[in-house]
């Protein structure tokens, strides 16, 4: 395995109870934003779009671009937000000639906004229901954050035999959460501190986060692509609170541990050492250790949201993998 240096633990941390900070800042907000409308799932004007029905009901809304006898390269997205912020990645990958394919989680994006189901287990049995339908194998599966979860998950449950390698990008496996088997997780206040100012005011609170930690918009000399953080903020609010809400609880509690050591696939892994939002030491740097075929990269200055400020370096990587 390979990796660079980054800072010390204590600035990560730092990092993320700067990001705890903004839950107290954005609750005390006023509760005066625009009424967000609910994604009603699909209706006679989506017929254009592409759904999949799940063994419970739930419209899973996916994109499927290219050659469909190309290899397959599958993006799971991050909490809160959508396969749209795979946009960088699916052009990249298309343009080079493979099949691209993306889906929104349920709650999430143009997916049905069910009330339960929002756990590892459901996020990766929609996404097997996705790619089943498709009839991927021999498919590369690249998951960012809550989705480098939802791969693992994946991979073993459900990737026998269709899975060629998996690259996990600012992923929060093995565990988020601080617990005596994890000392140097995150405590659970801070992920309390998300569940009640997102239930407060969730419009607030996706603005903070993205226009400062998620992307180092926060840091000195950095410049704000306000682009990006609209575009984050929109696809927070075209997703559903209840299953926002749910959603911490799935990408902060779930152990991946075990599952890592059983994923035998070739499996890259990539952070960046000023990524805020998962403590890079306690993610990338374990996940690494655990996995019987991984390579880590940790990118020096890089955010959680590195595949978009700096796609242009992260892409010709992904490539370079895909193609070893």
């Amino acid at each position: 395995m390979t990796g660079f240096t980054g800072p010390h633990r204590r600035q990560v941390m730092g990092g993320a109870l700067a990001l705890a900070g903004l839950t107290m800042s954005a609750a005390k907000a006023q509760t005066t934003s625009p009424i967000h409308q609910p994604n009603p799932g699909p209706s006679q004007e989506d017929k254009t779009m592409s759904y999949v029905t799940t063994t419970d009901g739930v419209e899973i809304f996916y994109k499927d671009w290219g050659p469909k006898d190309a290899q397959p390269i599958v993006f799971q997205h991050g909490w809160p937000l959508s396969s749209d912020d795979w946009d960088a990645q699916m052009m990249f990958f298309v343009l080079k000639g493979y099949r691209v394919v993306a889906h929104d989680r349920r709650g999430h994006g143009r997916s049905s906004q069910v009330s339960e189901g929002h756990d590892m287990d459901h996020y990766a049995a929609d996404a097997a229901a996705v790619y089943e339908h498709l009839g991927l194998t021999n498919a590369v599966h690249i998951g960012h954050s809550t989705g480098g979860g939802e791969v693992v998950r994946y991979v073993v449950k459900h990737g026998a035999g269709k899975v060629a390698k998996a690259i996990l990008v600012s992923a929060v496996p093995p565990l988020m959460l601080k617990t005596a088997a994890n000392p140097e997780g995150t405590p659970i206040e801070v992920f309390d501190g998300f569940r009640s100012t997102l239930a407060a005011n969730r419009a607030e609170f996706y603005k903070a986060v993205a226009s400062g930690p998620f992307y180092g918009f926060n840091r000195p000399g950095v410049t704000t692509l306000q682009g990006v953080v609209d575009n984050w903020w929109r696809q927070g609010m075209n997703g559903g609170a209840k299953a926002h809400y749910d959603g911490i609880k799935a990408f902060s509690e779930t152990d991946f541990t075990e599952e890592l050591k059983v994923m035998t696939v070739p499996t890259l892994v990539l952070q960046g050492d000023d990524d805020q939002i998962v403590p890079y030491k306690d993610a990338s740097v374990k996940a690494a250790a655990l996995l019987p075929n991984g390579t880590l990269k940790i990118y020096p200055g890089y955010p959680h949201g590195m595949l978009t400020t700096h796609a242009d370096a992260i892409n010709p990587d992904l490539l370079a993998f895909i193609q070893g």
